[in-house]
């Protein structure tokens, strides 16, 4: 079969290409999947450069999210039958004509839903009703994010509007503010932008900000627990610019503010079942009903991986960049 794989980390463009290994066989408990779509996501492309919290050894395979069509059952395997339509998040190597993953780890896919949307079902939809789930905010509670024109940021939002919970995205370039207006929403502002506290502020009409969320880092992440209320909870959810946070130390002393860190990965390992089950189901309400939406910005097939590449990490590109065997 054609794999996606790297002999060396570095710059995912660089260093990824198409490889022929043997076809994996299922062993207990396993099934082998035959890819139809996959999905790249950051994560993807810090692993490849060997940054990431998972560091695979060397050659390596590469990718996370998957759906595709199950084509062999190992032994013992009864909740999956071959010609099943699954999603595969968080199986290593799925940038592969076929893949074998634990058939408890893929999930069937929903009735209905494109292919397109079902290749990135679990890792960023997941992890933002996840981190949701997490905050158990009440409907009328604000949260505060930043990079909110990126993917997780839009969904946030996109999923606590469907929940009542009230969301202000930080953004750094007023072109961003008017994109998002564009996709329905709104109560978004301008870093850049002399008093754009007064207008988050105006935003809330003074109401207290429970809970923020950063995924940029550095300044970015003072700036977000700055406007969190006193007592509030600092989320550091990932770090597109600086791996460290400079944050104000009076706004954690005298304000007591917290900080921690959310990892979807881990948080799905500890999840118990039945809440998983039933935060997968509303996702699929979600996105049956409009409230969600999976833009896909290009597609390539995995000849083209470095254009992909390139293409994925082009500023201000809205939606998921796909791969097609």
């Amino acid at each position: 079969m054609r794999a996606i794989v790297h002999e060396q980390f570095g710059e995912p463009e660089d260093v990824l290409h198409v490889h022929e290994r043997p076809t994996p066989e299922p062993g207990p408990g396993q099934v082998r999947v035959r890819t139809t779509l996959a999905t790249i996501h950051n994560h993807d492309l810090w692993t490849v450069r060997g940054t990431y919290g998972f560091v695979p050894e060397l050659p390596a395979a590469s990718g996370t999210e998957a759906v595709g069509v199950v084509e062999a059952l190992g032994e013992g395997v009864e909740a999956l039958a071959i010609g099943d339509r699954v999603v595969a998040g968080g199986v290593f190597g799925v940038w592969a004509e076929q893949f074998v993953a634990d058939a408890r780890a893929l999930i069937p896919a929903p009735v209905g839903l494109p292919d397109e949307a079902a290749a990135q079902l679990v890792a960023m939809p997941f992890s933002a009703i996840s981190l949701l789930h997490d905050l158990s905010l009440e409907p009328g509670q604000w949260l505060v994010q930043n990079a909110a024109n990126g993917a997780v940021g839009r969904m946030v939002a996109q999923l606590a509007r469907a929940r009542g919970v009230r969301v202000v995205g930080l953004v750094r370039r007023r072109e961003a503010v008017d994109e998002l207006r564009e996709a329905r929403i709104d109560d978004v502002v301008a870093t850049s932008e002399a008093g754009w506290r007064d207008r988050l502020e105006a935003i809330t009409g003074g109401a207290a900000i429970a809970a923020g969320v950063d995924s940029v880092g550095g300044s970015a992440a003072g700036e977000v627990l700055e406007v969190v209320g006193d007592g509030g909870t600092l989320i550091v959810f990932g770090s597109m610019d600086v791996p460290v946070l400079e944050l104000p130390v009076g706004e954690l002393i005298f304000k007591q503010k917290s900080v921690r860190g959310f990892w979807g990965s881990a948080v799905s390992r500890r999840m118990e079942a039945a809440v998983r089950q039933r935060l997968f189901a509303e996702l699929a309400e979600r996105i049956t009903a409009g409230d969600l939406t999976l833009p896909v910005s290009s597609t390539h097939p995995f000849d083209d991986i470095r254009d992909a590449v390139r293409a994925s990490l082009t500023p201000g590109r809205v939606g998921k960049v796909l791969l097609r065997p």
